[in-house]
């Protein structure tokens, strides 16, 4: 379903979309980089929705997530999925990374969430090689899609380096 994702270079806070998907931390409190973009751009709302799912359920573990308001962002939902630090690539963190896109991808489905848009989940402060999450994000995201009623998943890649990171990874998708 390689027709249904879009590349874009961008900050994700600018979406129109149904849900945004924030690179949160499994402590659910906002952080640096996308994480602190959403929460600075969506207000306190957002922080009070994850307050009451830390009071609940203690966080969120690793290659999971959990569903929020967008407070003031022009999105519906902002999706908190929690990618794996990188920590060599021998502790299962490709599957963490995979986990963290479809944990999302499925409350995108139950929330009937028509387009979401992606972070590079877990290539920046978590250090995860672009090069490799991007091979696992859009491998997993094109096979999700296939059963999906999902229309439109974009990838928002901040910088010029991710953008062209993914456009070739894009590009080797059906090869």
């Amino acid at each position: 379903m390689k027709e249904k994702i879009k590349l874009i270079k961008g900050n994700i806070v600018d979406q129109e979309v149904d849900a945004i998907v924030n690179a949160a931390n499994s402590s659910l409190i906002g952080g640096g980089g996308v994480d602190g973009a959403i929460h600075k751009a969506g207000g306190p709302a957002i922080a009070e929705e994850l307050k009451v799912i830390r009071e609940k359920q203690g966080g969120c573990p690793t290659g999971h997530a959990v569903i929020t308001g967008a407070g003031n962002l022009k999105a519906k939902y902002v999706i908190h999925a929690v990618g794996p630090i990188w920590k060599g690539g021998n502790h299962n963190e490709d599957n963490l990374l995979a986990s963290a896109y479809i944990e999302s991808l499925k409350l995108a489905d139950e929330y009937n969430v028509k387009t979401i848009a992606f972070p590079s989940i877990s290539t920046g402060a978590y250090g995860f090689p672009v090069e490799r999450a991007a091979r696992i994000a859009l491998r997993v995201v094109s096979d999700y899609l296939e059963g999906s009623s999902i229309k439109e998943v974009r990838f928002v890649l901040f910088s010029d380096r991710d953008y062209e990171v993914y456009s070739k990874a894009y590009e080797e998708l059906d090869k």
